[in-house]
């Protein structure tokens, strides 16, 4: 799993932070979270293909967080994307998508399929699960999870044992199935490891709200806005935003294991007494800069 951010301000993008916008990779999935204005350029910057996308997930309908679109889309057309792509928002999205596209004369002859959720499980498949819960910021807007289903690997020390390897009656103990191999019983139960999956969550845009805390509960990576420092709570309150010391507030109640800030105001220049103030109170807290990766 990988996180790019390809942009990491707020509202007004500064000299070294571009507008909103976040790509998670896992397996064949390239998942771009937001997508604010300037955010192909990124990509390209960051050389990453636009053709690789496979989601969108947007949080809310705000322009720093939706003005990239257009360009995107367009880009992902003139490269001949292949497949369906898919968007998924919190309610008004399809409103909002179908208007933007009247905006512009944009031929897109591309398969789009674009869905409104919910406090729900909006995408599952055999690897992981979607999910969202709507946050506070004045208008529709929605946090995101992505869970990885628990993995199962086989213990290859106790098939050893049987002299068994690389054999396609191996994907029969995964299925929970005994088998028998040259004369001898091999149990499923001894011979494959269930790991639990990997949860990484998304929280952009938002005020202080009970779901955050359901949403990211147990994650092993929270992406949290970090918009004020503390110093500044009332405005962050007014503006329906999150100070530093209260994303690392959200980390611990949640149990999170990492932290990650992000969407920071462009009146600070410096970043590190955002970050101090997280840590006082999780100490494994980092701060995201445009175009850097982080291994999950």
């Amino acid at each position: 799993m990988k996180i790019t951010f390809l942009g990491t301000g707020s509202m007004v993008p500064t000299d070294n932070r571009n507008h909103t916008s976040i790509l998670f990779s896992y397996k064949n999935e390239n998942i771009l979270v937001d997508c604010g204005e300037g955010t192909q350029r990124q990509l390209r910057l960051a050389k990453i293909s636009t053709a690789k996308i496979t989601k969108i997930l947007i949080t809310h309908w705000h322009g720093d967080h939706v003005l990239g679109l257009p360009g995107l889309l367009q880009s992902m057309y003139k490269n001949q994307y292949h497949g369906s792509l898919e968007v998924y928002g919190p309610r008004g999205t399809r409103d909002f998508f179908n208007k933007m596209l009247k905006w512009f004369y944009v031929d897109l002859r591309m398969n789009i399929i674009v869905k409104e959720i919910k406090n729900e499980i909006f995408f599952e498949n055999q690897d992981f699960i979607l999910k969202s819960a709507e946050l506070n910021h004045g208008v529709p807007c929605v946090g995101y999870s992505f869970i990885e289903k628990e993995r199962k690997n086989i213990n290859k020390k106790y098939l050893k044992k049987f002299n068994l390897k690389n054999n396609p009656i191996i994907a029969k103990l995964k299925e929970g199935k005994d088998i028998t191999w040259n004369g001898k019983k091999i149990k499923s139960k001894n011979a494959v490891m269930f790991n639990k999956g990997k949860k990484i969550s998304f929280i952009l845009d938002t005020g202080l709200t009970n779901n955050i805390i359901k949403l990211c509960k147990e994650s092993d990576l929270l992406i949290c806005e970090s918009t004020h420092s503390h110093e500044l709570k009332g405005k962050a309150k007014e503006y329906k935003h999150l100070t530093a010391k209260q994303a690392g507030l959200i980390a611990k109640k949640s149990r999170s294991k990492e932290l990650i800030l992000t969407h920071f105001s462009q009146r600070y220049k410096d970043i590190n007494n955002l970050l101090k103030e997280a840590k006082d109170v999780f100490k494994n807290a980092k701060a995201a800069d445009d175009f850097k990766e982080f291994e999950v």
